[in-house]
């Protein structure tokens, strides 16, 4: 498949968004990680601000940084949300209740611990009703995001917002599924060229090659191994370098993608 990559947001401790993240995955600036705070969309309305979960605040940040980025407007862009395993915090207060005499789940817990209630409140916010996709893949999650995205892109003539994101679960959960720190990002693909566009990507499914592309500074690369979302580093790291690169994800059922990203000239 040939795409265009047209905007991008990020949101992680350390790399608050795409013009701060950019110098460091560039190598301008060493990465130091840092506690992150991600303030409730102001595109929502008040009563719903409210309501917000870690997880729709990190997917509305980063999905609002790569429209903005792209230069598009949110009510006409269709979507796909991925997560490696949606909102544990809520989860893990919902099981808590269940385990409790009164047993009684709030309504606002209850539909906030859906897979796709980013996807919602982000329909909400922007007015959007395009199509819009939620998935989970396990550690594959952001591959499997990526190529639904493109995918959707390539068959329906228009351009795709991918927002990938993962949050750290609670104690509890965290001892079986450990996830290293939070991270979300959100890609703006394309089916042509505009002049936005940042790269040129290609994307090809084959059978798993041994090796996955890595990142050679330890601290990012801890992010990366740590976080299904963060599975995207490469890319980005490609990007704000504005190196051709053949990068390798690995996909289920022992596959991976190949993205064959090739930045095109671009005033940032």
């Amino acid at each position: 498949m040939e795409l265009y990559l047209d905007g991008v947001g990020i949101c992680a401790g350390g790399l608050p968004n795409w013009p701060e993240a950019r110098g460091v995955l560039a190598g301008n600036s060493p990465y130091q990680a840092a506690d992150l705070v991600v303030a409730a969309s102001p595109l929502l309305p008040a009563a719903e601000r409210r309501r917000t979960t870690d997880t729709v605040k990190l997917a509305m940040a980063v999905g609002s940084e790569a429209i903005a980025h792209a230069g598009l407007q949110a009510d006409d862009t269709m979507s796909v949300f991925t997560s490696s395993g949606g909102d544990g915090k809520t989860i893990t207060t919902i099981l808590e209740v269940l385990a409790s005499p009164e047993r009684e789940v709030s309504p606002t817990r209850f539909h906030n611990s859906v897979h796709n209630a980013p996807a919602g409140y982000w329909s909400i916010a922007t007015g959007c009703q395009k199509a819009s996709t939620s998935i989970c893949a396990h550690d594959f999650s952001f591959a499997a995001g990526l190529l639904e995205a493109s995918t959707r892109a390539l068959t329906e003539q228009s351009a795709t917002l991918l927002v990938a994101y993962d949050v750290p679960y609670p104690a509890a959960l965290a001892a079986c599924r450990p996830i290293a720190t939070t991270f979300g990002t959100a890609l703006v693909i394309s089916p042509r060229r505009r002049a936005q566009t940042l790269a040129e990507i290609g994307i090809e499914l084959s059978p798993r090659s041994d090796g996955e592309t890595t990142l050679d500074d330890p601290a990012l690369e801890a992010v990366r191994s740590g976080v299904p979302a963060a599975r995207s580093l490469p890319l980005l790291v490609a990007l704000a370098r504005r190196a051709a690169q053949d990068i390798i994800i690995p996909y289920v059922a022992r596959h991976s993608l190949t993205v064959r990203m090739s930045p095109v000239a671009h005033d940032w």
